[in-house]
């Protein structure tokens, strides 16, 4: 979203908000941090309200600080949007793998609940609420159409973090040739996991070979290296932070559960493991257009924010983008 405002700031003014939940009944539940381990608060929100800080950009939490009208919304999310937001022409982002269409989410889909029922995101992306639809690939778009949102919405431009990862060949990362765990934060957004039993699997696919763990940001960190160090060779590495992509580009070997990096290491033609159809991942994989997305998705938003027609209209009349 950074990347798409820089090439709009010129013009517009340009605000930011991190996914946020402002019905009175959701208060009491963020203040209870009963909801930490989710991205609408803890750890997540944190790391946004520093991003934000940090890049001098400005800090518009749930539309409610600046009392702004605005013209376009770009989000990543149609599952929650502030009120404020729902009178206002909005273009949907994709930012990266959609979780599984479990049992929760089926229920929440048929019984037609709030989307964020599902309690990840396996519906992102499917509410058909927002007027323009940017997804990953053609694989993506027609996955989105399936699930519920206008085929006449959707337009597949790439998304900005996964449209040129060739580039992490070349990195400082200190180690190479060896297997890359990169784990998902599942049981602090309410899912079951058998962690030890996944870090076991972990180390008979590795058969002797090197193992390094990266820890999805939103985990609960000592209770998940405390699990690496007793399920997994002394000599395991544990890295809670630092550049995935860099850590994949020097792998020979990619161990995923539900993350979206797995598409880092099938376009950096890695052997994958990963929860999900390897050969269904293959096909919703990000195109890769030399970096070209964020400014693809700035130009759709810069013309159709004047533009006087519905979504569909416009990108019937500039599908050349």
């Amino acid at each position: 979203m950074h990347l798409i405002s820089k090439l709009l700031d010129n013009e517009y003014d340009c605000y930011f908000t991190q996914v946020c939940a402002n019905h009175p009944a959701f208060k009491p539940i963020v203040k209870m941090g009963l909801i930490d381990g989710t991205v609408l608060a803890g750890v997540s929100k944190q790391k946004a309200d520093r991003y934000l800080a940090e890049n001098n950009l400005k800090n518009d939490y749930c539309c409610e600080v600046y009392d702004n009208k605005y013209d376009l919304a770009i989000a990543c999310t149609d599952m929650l949007l502030p009120r404020a937001l729902k009178n206002v022409k909005t273009i949907w982002v994709q930012e990266g793998m959609i979780d599984p269409y479990n049992l929760i989410a089926k229920i929440a889909k048929t019984l037609r609940l709030p989307r964020y029922w599902a309690m990840s995101t396996a519906l992102n992306g499917s509410g058909n609420v927002c007027d323009i639809y940017c997804a990953a690939s053609e694989g993506y778009k027609d996955y989105f159409t399936k699930m519920g949102t206008a085929n006449e919405k959707i337009v597949v431009t790439g998304i900005p973090n996964f449209d040129n990862l060739h580039e992490h060949i070349n990195n400082d990362f200190p180690h190479k040739e060896y297997v890359l765990v990169a784990t998902t934060d599942m049981r602090e957004t309410f899912r079951f996991e058998n962690r030890p039993a996944f870090i076991r699997k972990a180390v008979e696919i590795a058969n002797g070979r090197k193992l390094i763990f990266k820890l999805h940001p939103n985990e609960i960190k000592e209770r998940a290296v405390a699990e690496i160090k007793k399920n997994a060779p002394a000599d395991t590495l544990i890295y809670t932070d630092g550049n995935t992509n860099n850590m994949i580009a020097n792998c020979c070997e990619l161990i995923t559960q539900y993350s979206t990096v797995v598409y880092v290491g099938i376009i950096l033609g890695k052997k994958v493991h990963s929860y999900f159809d390897v050969e269904e991942l293959q096909r919703l994989t990000p195109i890769q257009n030399n970096g070209t997305s964020a400014q693809k998705i700035a130009e759709i938003g810069r013309r159709f924010i004047d533009y006087k027609g519905t979504g569909i209209e416009f990108l019937k009349e500039y599908k050349g983008l």
